[in-house]
């Protein structure tokens, strides 16, 4: 007698009819088993039945890898109560009226498009791109729903460009909760400061008075939106925006000196300072013995270049360090002073950006705020560029987005 295997389809209210296991495809006919329906007139329930409506035919979970079909022809009931009778067709819980798949499938397809693109994930099943799309549309909100966001205390504002080399620039607001999750609430279409204020604006007014942080770079659009709709806030001006702008500077230095070496020594001579470029931006600590070796010899080379590395690195200290506000500041400004008695130019502009924005950038000091989770996220989108050779649509980009950051929770097993 041979071995028979049960598979659970886990479609509640029906009882199967007869199945086909003979072609591709296992072809399942079920029945409802419920004697109801709503009308939708009266809104009561109606058990008079009258008829069967069109066959459907949905896509189903796989079984042993083949695709599965599920046909039902749905109960169509009529109303006794209601003056002209009307009759409605009965709507069970596990599929949706317009789509061509159980419901359960299509959360198989989002779970499978997880780190994947529709296309792969199309040709994989076997279906359509809009087939994958359409899952996409039925399962995933295209922006935040507020009514599940319980606290909001940090947020973080940040651009990306949707397509390198442009400045077509988007911006992800992002929050991070209590326990550490990254949520993603909304993606402005460009980074103008009525744009910022028209989404600060929609965050209801029981959350909008909660935030006490919002994390940002040195854009006057972002902090001057801050302070108009959430005056409470305190911005804080991200540490590594802060640090890519002294660090630039330094490495402007860097690249002069190289040249007017490269000019005046001879190839001979210039051999060594070949290739410390990067040893010249990484952090000493870190660095072998010969290569230290080779930095002192470009600083042998050019003492202003050292000078300059060490009031580098005498600033990421003071960041490091445990520091409050106003000890932060004055070491700050301390800094500030050396690099005045240094003579050295090349931190002009960055002593400039100081002056403007010393209030936001100490603010780090008070609570170490930085926007780490929101560089984090925008790896994220680029990974997501990369591997789906760009995505152009925001609402396309927000409800990917966030099914790779929550797609396990909501679609997982």
């Amino acid at each position: 007698m041979p071995a028979n295997i049960e598979f659970p389809l886990d479609l509640p209210e029906v009882r199967i009819l007869k199945s086909d296991l003979s072609g591709r495809e296992i072809i399942i006919a079920v029945e409802s088993t419920r004697s109801w329906a709503i009308c939708p007139k009266c809104g009561q329930r109606t058990e008079e039945f009258h008829s069967f409506g069109r066959q459907l035919r949905l896509r189903h979970l796989p079984i042993l890898g083949r695709p599965v079909i599920i046909e039902i022809r749905p109960k169509r009931f009529r109303c006794p109560r209601c003056e002209d009778h009307p009759t409605t067709t009965q709507k069970l819980g596990w599929y949706d009226e317009r789509s061509p798949h159980t419901k359960a499938y299509d959360q198989w397809l989002l779970l499978s498009l997880i780190g994947s693109t529709v296309a792969d994930v199309a040709r994989k099943e076997r279906l359509t791109y809009a087939c994958v799309e359409g899952a996409m549309e039925r399962l995933l909100e295209s922006e935040v729903n507020w009514d599940e966001v319980q606290s909001l205390e940090i947020l973080g504002l940040d651009e990306i460009a949707l397509k390198k080399g442009h400045r077509d620039f988007v911006v992800p607001v992002t929050t991070r909760t209590a326990d550490g999750e990254l949520k993603l609430l909304g993606i402005l279409p460009d980074r103008r400061r009525e744009t910022v204020e028209e989404f600060l604006r929609q965050i209801p007014a029981r959350l909008r008075g909660q935030v006490r942080e919002v994390c940002t770079d040195m854009y006057e659009g972002y902090t001057s939106a801050v302070r108009e709709v959430l005056p409470q806030a305190r911005i804080v001006v991200d540490r590594f925006h802060v640090a890519k702008a002294y660090r630039d500077c330094a490495d402007q230095l860097r690249k002069e000196v190289q040249r007017e070496l490269k000019a005046e020594l001879s190839e001979t001579e210039y051999e060594g300072l070949k290739g410390t470029m990067w040893l010249f931006r990484r952090d000493p600590q870190e660095l072998e013995e010969e290569e230290k070796e080779r930095l002192a010899l470009l600083f042998k080379c050019a003492p202003d270049l050292k000078q300059a590395h060490q009031l580098r690195e005498e600033l990421t200290a003071i960041f490091e360090a445990e520091h409050s506000k106003q000890s932060g500041r004055a070491a700050i400004e301390d800094w500030q002073k050396r690099v005045r008695e240094s003579g050295l130019r090349c931190f002009d502009s960055f002593l400039k950006t100081l002056g403007n924005w010393m209030e936001e950038i100490t603010n780090y000091f008070i609570s170490r705020l930085t926007s780490g989770f929101v560089e984090g996220f925008n790896n994220k989108i680029k990974v997501l560029k990369r591997r789906c050779y760009g995505i152009t649509n925001l609402k396309h980009l927000y409800q990917r987005l966030c099914l790779d950051l929550d797609g396990y929770r909501l679609f997982g097993l």
